[in-house]
């Protein structure tokens, strides 16, 4: 069983590699085995059986790695469950047409949150701290923070009593600056990030609530820091909240 359940966890982190890179050009073999930690040799015999598969597919010439037809096929047959994302695609294009910004929808995932769409607005500087496939964990980024802030005080705590952020990602992580980012989203309604991830780039959040009242997904926009001063951060803040409510009740 344990076996099993480690195969499974090494196919499972080969396919997330692939589906994070951020270019169209796929990854190498080394590149695989650097994303998930894995051994060369392993990473290629999981590869050439996924691809046998149809899971991912190779590049006959550069070699490289790349999602496969068959996850294209399963996606589909998937994303019946995940209408939501109908929904999402309209108030992340109406949020990067207002702002100019950089708009995306994140859904929580255990203990991370993943991008799930993407759209640019008009402005030609933007951030690209996040994209399509982009994982970050509960705490980091503004949708992180978002859906963290408005889960169950004990869940929170059970979370950072397991999850050494600061370790990963900085001081700005640690526990005492997270629940002070928390009480500041929840008397704001909206999280920030002030260039925490990548300095210069920042982003805010508002959570969408599934029908249980559970933060399970966030709209987010983000963008270069100049573009989010005090009184601007107020203006955003309320566009985020009005579409994250308004998508909130869509799918209540």
């Amino acid at each position: 069983m344990a076996e099993s359940t480690q195969m499974v966890g090494r196919v499972s982190a080969l396919l997330r590699a692939l589906a994070a890179t951020e270019s169209d050009d796929g990854l190498t073999t080394t590149e695989v085995g650097r994303a998930t930690g894995l051994p060369r040799p392993t990473v290629h015999r999981l590869l050439e059986s996924l691809a046998q598969e149809g899971m991912v597919d190779r590049d006959g010439r550069s070699g490289r790695w790349f999602l496969g037809p068959e996850l294209f096929v399963l996606g589909a047959r998937a994303a019946s469950r995940f209408a939501v994302t109908d929904e999402a695609v309209a108030a992340v294009r109406r949020l990067a047409e207002a702002t100019g910004e950089s708009a995306f929808f994140s859904v929580r995932r255990g203990d991370e949150t993943v991008v799930l769409l993407r759209q640019d607005g008009a402005f030609p500087i933007r951030s690209f701290v996040l994209y399509e496939g982009a994982r970050f964990p509960l705490g980091v980024v503004s949708a992180g923070i978002v859906v963290l802030a408005y889960l169950d005080d004990r869940e929170i705590d059970d979370y950072l009593a397991r999850t050494d952020l600061a370790a990963a990602w900085g001081d700005a992580h640690s526990d005492a600056a997270i629940r002070d980012r928390i009480g500041l989203t929840r008397e704001r309604g909206w999280a920030v990030n002030p260039g925490l991830v990548v300095e210069g780039s920042w982003g805010m959040a508002a959570a969408v609530f599934d029908a249980a009242g559970s933060p399970r997904w966030a709209l987010t926009l983000t963008g270069v820091e100049s573009r989010f001063g005090p009184d601007r951060q107020s203006e955003l803040g309320h566009l985020l909240l009005s579409e994250a409510h308004q998508l909130s009740r869509l799918i209540g």
